[in-house]
């Protein structure tokens, strides 16, 4: 289940907010690029040894561009500051019963400074929400907003369907400055506030980070199989409904796409049909970007034929939007494809973002 390899740090690499890059030659020579999260193991340098969990990485998987930084066995961290009560930290566990489960403080525990706030919040307010299958898709819904509504207030949630550190999006990072806050929610951590549920994490959003907008997607490196059911994104459709629950807008960026080779993700992917028109019980704006080619058009139609019944399906206009999206603080890059290669997907996605902001009145 684990392939343990161990060498020596010979290069720092790369850093950004949360992750360091390195270099590491292993004990029989090979050079091997590594990452570690500093909250977690310490801060390596040249000469550290270091255990890496390499199993991704020498598989090849999508998410297994590097081995990841276990432990540095002979410079262990000093434990976090003492405090009376341990709980007093916070006693949310993620990444549960794994050995590099984080205990950290809950947005709404009894230690936190916004407990009394969201021990009574119960409602978004109406709050726009848009939610998306890709992490791609985050910095192009932002493009969108910001388009029409340059100072709107933007939260991030980052569910766990992918990367559970949000220290590894270096999109993330990059937008840092352009979002008013992240919640990682779920088994996902490493965000500016810490959520145990989606419905915590969007009543944060909106009563402590202020947000107007709201974005919910996965981290990096989402899971497929190829089947109906077997993708991580499944929990697009699960926002949807909490959403609802909570008394907001949910608004559905629909992953489009004429560049995917792929049958199943051409048109709308079978990942946006399966988790709007399956999944989500509640009603969402599906967003439709005007201005397609006229053949992804017809599949797109085709596609959403039977999704009407359900929800409200919304055209939206794109002028402007290209130029938004070229504007993006970050590089756009969806499956190794950027802006140009696959322009429909970072489209429809900005779509969304300019409807969202649509709604705020």
């Amino acid at each position: 289940m684990v392939r343990w390899r161990s060498g020596t740090v010979t290069t720092l690499r790369r850093q950004w907010s949360g992750a360091t890059e390195l270099e590491v030659r292993l004990t029989d020579g090979t050079p091997m690029r590594a990452l570690a999260y500093p909250h977690l193991v310490g801060h390596p340098e040249p000469g550290d040894r270091v255990l890496l969990n390499a199993g991704a990485l020498l598989m090849g998987l999508g998410t297994g561009g590097y081995a990841l930084v276990v432990a540095l066995p002979d410079r262990l961290p000093a434990d976090p500051p003492q405090v009376v009560d341990s709980r007093d930290a916070g006693h949310l566990v993620k990444a549960r019963y794994t050995p590099l489960q984080p205990i950290l403080l809950g947005v709404d525990e009894e230690a936190s400074p916004h407990r009394e706030v969201l021990a009574t919040a119960d409602s978004l307010d109406g709050m726009p929400v848009v939610t998306a299958d890709l992490h791609s898709a985050l910095p192009a819904v932002l493009a969108g907003i910001r388009a029409d509504a340059p100072d709107a207030r933007v939260a991030y949630l980052l569910t766990d369907g992918g990367a559970l550190p949000a220290w590894f999006s270096r999109t993330l990072d990059g937008l840092r400055d352009h979002l008013v806050g992240t919640v990682s929610v779920g088994q996902a951590f490493g965000g500016d506030l810490e959520a145990a549920t989606l419905h915590t994490g969007l009543l944060a959003a909106r009563h402590v980070l202020h947000a107007d907008v709201a974005i919910v997607a996965q981290g990096p490196g989402n899971l497929g199989t190829g089947t109906r059911w077997g993708f991580s994104g499944v929990a697009v459709g699960e926002a949807v409904n909490a959403v609802a629950v909570l008394g907001g807008r949910a608004v559905g960026s629909l992953r489009i796409s004429d560049a995917d080779l792929r049958p199943r993700h051409r048109g709308v992917s079978h990942h946006s049909l399966t988790a709007y028109g399956r999944v989500a019980l509640a009603p969402a704006d599906l967003v439709v970007p005007e201005g397609l080619e006229p053949a992804l058009a017809a599949q797109v139609d085709a596609a959403l034929a039977g999704l009407g019944d359900r929800h409200r399906l919304v055209r939206v206009h794109t002028e402007g939007l290209d130029a938004a999206l070229r504007a993006a603080p970050v590089t756009l890059s969806t499956m190794g494809r950027g802006l140009d290669a696959d322009h429909a997907y970072f489209v429809a996605a900005a779509a969304a973002g300019r409807h969202a902001v649509s709604l705020l009145g």
